[in-house]
C-alpha cells in the first residue's frame, strides 16, 4: 500500500564489493573527479567489475584517533579508513594488532586506497581463520559479479 521513497543514490549504488587493496592500487577512475562514483578494477582474462562501495578486510596498523583515521594492512598492502569515530561499535575496533572488516565508499585508489567507513567489525576472535578465508571470498563473489 505505502511505497517508500528511494533516493537516486541509493538506487545507483550496487552492494558492497569484497576487495583486496592491491586491486583498488590498481584500479582505474570513471573519468571523474569524484571518486565516490567508484572505479574500474581488472579481474583478468579480460574481466573488469565497476566498484564503489567496498568490503574489506585487514589488520589495524595505526591509529589517528584525532585524525579520525585508522591505517590497515591486507596481504596485498595497506589502506586507510576515514571516518571511524563516526561508527557505531567502531571504537572497540581501534586497537593495533586486531583483525577487522570495514564496508565504505572509495574516497582515493592512489597512491594508497582511501575508504570512507559506513561500518567496522573486530574479527579478530577467530581472525587466523579470516585471513586464510579473505582472498578466496573475494576471488568466489568477483568471479559470480564479473
Amino acid at each position: 500500500m505505502y511505497k517508500t521513497a528511494t533516493t537516486t543514490v541509493e538506487r545507483k549504488r550496487p552492494p558492497p564489493v569484497k576487495i583486496l587493496s592491491g586491486q583498488l592500487r590498481t584500479a582505474e577512475s570513471r573519468g571523474t573527479a569524484d571518486i565516490g562514483d567508484g572505479c574500474v578494477i581488472k579481474l583478468g582474462r579480460g574481466r573488469f567489475l565497476l566498484v564503489s562501495l567496498v568490503w574489506m578486510q585487514g589488520t589495524v596498523l595505526e591509529v589517528q584517533l584525532d585524525g579520525n583515521t585508522v591505517l590497515l594492512m591486507d596481504e596485498t598492502g595497506t589502506f586507510a579508513v576515514q571516518g571511524v569515530n563516526n561508527i557505531p561499535k567502531g571504537k572497540p575496533c581501534l586497537s593495533q594488532g586486531k583483525y577487522v572488516m570495514v564496508m565504505g565508499v572509495i574516497q582515493a585508489i592512489s597512491p594508497e586506497p582511501v575508504i570512507r567507513a559506513v561500518k567496522m567489525a573486530d574479527l579478530s576472535e577467530l581472525a587466523a581463520h579470516h585471513r586464510q578465508m579473505w582472498k578466496l571470498e573475494v576471488e568466489d563473489l568477483q568471479q559470480v559479479l564479473a
